[in-house]
């Protein structure tokens, strides 16, 4: 949909002049392949407690464009207008504490539509880009709080993508998984602090040939996805293709996909409104700490993230009870990145999941 304003030609009549279009993104749905990421990536959108998601994989593979083409994908949401931090107009988790004292005084705060956004990470950015500054000379001299927000403001209720992470400094890491675990950012300096909401989906990307994160901080990331180039020609051919359409004549190939943009927009909402109903069998959760234990994976993050993303897969099909085949699919996901690294071994991680998972579950190898 094209939406016009009314403006004055040459010749005075008026003429209908469009507003400039948003810029196109590749459609979610048109991606070939990658199963395995654009899976993590969704059920962290469904349920964003889930802690995020590191994409590992060779360059050119469409990391990027995928993450992209999810956040077009989001509807919009509601949030109190002119709001630096994108507060939640009755969500008092999600709310600045400016606009909470407003709501709690009474007051009715102005609401917005507002789609749902992605922040960039550049990797040359310091601690104050990120975390925003607090003007010391203001709030001495004019006794506010002067507070310039960053990136972790901007992000909130959207979703940080930081693009070579194994590349970025430990300490800025360290900042942003506190944030997206905690759901709050505190910036202090001088004895001022100053907090705000920051819950989003962290989504770290990184080729594995330039370096690994620290286990510490890797363990931090709720999901891992490894992704490798496609192989088959065929399928190569498909993906060039696409995306020579799409280049061509971006309008006309979102316009293809559409009804699948909105069936599975649809399909999002949905799995969120139905995932605080969804039951998991306690013999399944035991089973799940069982894996864990196994695998000698340390503390209790494994068990929390494989419970919760084994949940918003069955709300994301429209079931309400977990299945031993959505554990399957999601424990290689939530541990791999988990297991200890031992320098001589040469099995793959993901392979190691899945053989313990099919002789705890009873499942045939």
């Amino acid at each position: 949909m094209t939406f016009t304003t009314e403006a004055t030609s040459q010749n005075g009549r008026s003429a209908l002049a469009p507003f400039p279009r948003r810029r196109a993104v590749f459609p979610f749905t048109a991606i070939v392949g990658q199963e395995e990421m654009k899976l993590a990536l969704l059920l962290n959108v469904i349920d964003p407690k889930i802690g995020g998601v590191m994409i590992m994989g060779d360059r050119g593979t469409g990391k990027s464009t995928t993450i992209r083409a999810l956040a077009d994908l989001l509807p919009e949401i509601e949030v109190v207008a002119d709001d630096p931090f994108n507060s939640h107009p009755s969500d008092p988790e999600m709310m600045a504490d400016a606009v909470r004292q407003l709501v709690e005084q009474g007051e009715e705060v102005p609401v917005a539509q507002k789609k749902v956004i992605m922040v960039d990470l550049p990797l040359g950015a310091t601690e104050d880009r990120v975390c925003g500054t607090i003007d010391i000379e203001k709030a001495l001299s004019e006794g506010v709080k002067a507070f310039e927000p960053g990136l972790l403001a901007k992000a909130n209720r959207g979703i940080l993508y930081v693009d070579e992470v194994n590349l970025l400094d430990d300490h800025l890491v360290d900042v942003l998984l506190d944030s997206a675990a905690s759901g709050w950012n505190t910036v202090e300096r001088e004895g001022i602090s100053i907090r705000h909401p920051a819950r989003f989906v962290l989504v770290g990307s990184g080729n594995p040939e330039e370096g690994e994160l620290r286990p510490q901080l890797l363990d931090r990331f709720g999901m891992h996805a490894e992704i490798r180039t496609v192989k088959e020609p065929a399928l190569r051919v498909q993906i060039v293709e696409q995306r020579t359409e799409f280049d061509q004549d971006p309008q006309l190939f979102l316009e293809k996909y559409q009804t699948e943009q909105d069936a599975l927009q649809q399909k999002l909402v949905n799995a969120q409104e139905r995932l605080k109903k969804i039951a998991i069998e306690y013999d399944l959760r035991v089973k799940i700490s069982q894996v864990c234990s196994e695998l000698d994976v340390d503390g209790l993050r494994g068990d929390i993230v494989t419970n919760r993303a084994a949940k918003a897969i069955a709300a994301f099909e429209g079931r309400t009870e977990v299945t031993v085949n959505d554990i399957r699919r999601v424990a290689t996901l939530c541990l791999r990145h988990r297991l200890r690294k031992d320098p001589m071994e040469s099995i793959d991680s993901g392979y190691k999941v899945e053989k313990v998972f099919n002789q705890v579950f009873g499942e045939a190898v």
